[in-house]
């Protein structure tokens, strides 16, 4: 429930009630901003409030961006200011402060909402102010102004605007030209009959595992539907993002299942791919391209997460790589061109859906893989290039966030406090040099001897020493943000080769599964931080191994079993580790949700 205490006297012919009400509030009126200095303190702290000026005049859409967007504890537009719960004591503070000034602000037109606002603005508090654009919010000061703001309104179709603004600022050039011309339509339709953003993503996650069924089968007719069904999966993902922003419909609980229903839909894609290889008279290796497919993935996006971590906050955070981009960006066909050869979410299912019903499984891995490893490439380069030219101081938080993301245990913990010390001597790029020698080393370890050897081991236990000492001094150098993602290539390729090694069928099925959850794991983690919840639980975590005790264990049981039990080892971990993490992370989300958390919405780079 929400109330809207309506301030002043209504002008004749004013629609501003009705808007209100169609907005979901519960008009009060009141005289004077004592009035609604007693009409506030009846209404249930629960609620939403709202002041606004019965003189106002604007677009319905003004009033919904100013008033009904669940993110902001406080928000306003020109006469009209709104408190969620969290926000009602900074807004009867401004009200008390007005009312016992005696309407003392200066302003041009003499509103309470706006006396409010300049009252909130005063004590220091942060108040959303909505761009509009096109759209008009004024309390006009004569029957003139009035007459114009109304022609104002008539010239601007603020539906128009409504279904445009639906559309994400920033997204590839399939979403942008393929997709997005139609779909805000479809998010239009599903808010005209009440669906949730919720709702659709859920609709979508379905289709996208129909999908995955269609192509397990193997048949040419099962990966031409499997192909369509991936696109109208990828449609419904763009549809649950515009309604969010059409019926400003965003929550916590929406942003978590929205991120991560996107990853376990291609995830479940690639596997219903390797199902169908195997059934189409294929081998069990293509179960190898699906993860190596699935570990390039999860690298690229953890090294944009880790990037942009450890740039949240840093200062004086310039450098001529990033000028040169904002240049490049200025270009029209090379913004184009920079979005598709990142290889986006839209791209990226729009090839994957025509590889599947023009070709087979291993030929769209394969491309697959070849696109990612170039997308890789050039962002992860384009990144190292800014970092090492940028002049940025980078604050406790940013490390912080980069020691979560790494993901080390209690092995790696003990050992990172005991090294602390001779730590402090070491050069600015020991972290990240440590941890790719400590990758690579226990890779190559796997890779170039024979399964059941004890080689994996000792690159095991060198590599959770390198992880330590990665992680013995605050992650604030240049290039320490590389550290996350070149653990989590360490240990996904670990068990990927440990699996290809064992050479019996099933092992890397297992494998898949092991790396699927724990890569949900390591989601879950970005997720967290980018909604300022922090990190998952030190017990999880404990719980589950951490990655370097993770990969220390796969290679022990590798040396320590036969090919068949290790393949039977994978899948009992695969099934323990994604039991823990998703019951915590279902706990963390729907008590989140359910706790009036604020709500989040990302409108970053397309996944």
């Amino acid at each position: 429930m929400s109330t809207a205490i309506l301030t002043g006297q209504p002008v004749p012919g004013s629609s501003i009630e009705a808007d209100l009400r169609a907005l979901g509030f519960d008009v009060r009126p009141a005289a004077d901003v004592g009035d609604a200095e007693a009409v506030l303190a009846r209404v249930p702290s629960e609620e939403r409030v709202a002041v606004v000026d019965a003189r106002f005049v604007g677009h319905a859409h003004a009033l919904r961006l100013g008033l009904t967007d669940p993110r902001f504890p406080l928000a306003a537009v020109p006469g009209a200011v709104t408190a969620q719960p969290a926000g009602r004591q900074a807004l009867v503070r401004a009200l008390a402060r007005e009312n016992t000034a005696g309407g003392g602000t200066a302003l041009a037109v003499d509103s309470v909402a706006d006396r409010v606002v300049a009252a909130l603005h005063a004590d220091g508090t942060a108040v959303h102010h909505p761009e509009l654009g096109s759209l008009v919010a004024v309390v006009p000061a004569d029957p003139q102004a009035r007459n114009e703001a109304r022609q104002a309104v008539a010239a601007v179709d603020d539906e128009a605007v409504r279904l445009k603004s639906a559309v994400k600022a920033r997204d590839g050039f399939f979403t942008t030209f393929f997709i997005s011309p139609y779909s805000r339509y479809l998010a239009r339709w599903c808010a005209r009959r009440g669906l949730t953003p919720n709702q659709v993503t859920t609709a979508s996650l379905l289709t996208a595992l129909i999908a995955a069924g269609c192509a397990a089968t193997g048949t040419r007719g099962g990966f031409v539907a499997a192909g369509v069904l991936l696109i109208a999966s990828f449609v419904l993902d763009c549809t649950d993002g515009q309604l969010a922003r059409y019926s400003l419909q965003y929550s916590t609980l929406g942003a978590w299942l929205d991120a991560t229903f996107d990853r376990a839909k291609e995830y479940a894609y690639y596997a219903g791919l390797a199902l169908g290889a195997a059934r189409g008279g294929g081998h069990d290796d293509v179960w190898a391209l699906a993860l190596g497919a699935m570990v390039l993935q999860t690298c690229r996006h953890v090294v944009d997460f880790s990037f942009n971590e450890a740039n949240h906050d840093a200062t004086a955070n310039t450098s001529p790589t990033a000028a040169l981009s904002d240049k490049l960006d200025s270009v029209g066909w090379t913004v184009w061109l920079r979005r598709m050869i990142v290889l986006p979410i839209g791209e990226r299912w729009a090839m994957i859906a025509v590889l599947t019903a023009a070709t087979t499984p291993r030929i769209t891995f394969y491309v697959l893989l070849a696109g990612c490893a170039f997308a890789a490439t050039y962002t992860t380069a384009g990144r190292v290039l800014r970092s090492v030219t940028r002049k940025a101081r980078r604050t406790d938080r940013a490390a912080q966030a980069l020691a979560d993301l790494a993901d080390n245990g209690p092995l790696g913990e003990g050992l990172a406090r005991a090294l602390r010390g001779p730590a402090r001597k070491l050069p600015a790029v020991t972290a990240p040099a440590v941890a790719l020698l400590g990758g690579l080393a226990v890779v190559a370890c796997c890779a170039l001897t024979g399964f059941g050897g004890l080689w994996p081991v000792a690159g095991a236990l060198a590599y959770v020493l390198t992880s330590a000492l990665a992680l013995a001094r605050p992650l604030k150098g240049a290039l320490d943000w590389l550290v996350p993602p070149l653990f989590r290539a360490a240990e996904y390729a670990t068990v990927l080769v440990l699996a290809a090694r064992a050479d019996v069928n099933g092992a890397l099925p297992a494998a898949f599964g092991l790396v699927a959850a724990v890569a949900y794991h390591h989601y879950d983690t970005v997720y967290r931080i980018r909604g300022d919840a922090g990190a998952p639980p030190a017990r999880l975590v404990r719980a589950i191994g951490g990655q370097e005790g993770r990969t220390l264990l796969v290679t022990v049981l590798a040396a320590l079993l036969t090919a068949a039990q290790f393949k039977a080892a994978l899948t009992v971990i695969a099934v323990l580790v994604a039991v823990v993490v998703l019951a915590e992370s279902i706990r963390f989300w729907v008590a989140a949700h359910k706790g009036g958390a604020p709500a989040v919405h990302d409108e970053g780079e397309p996944a």
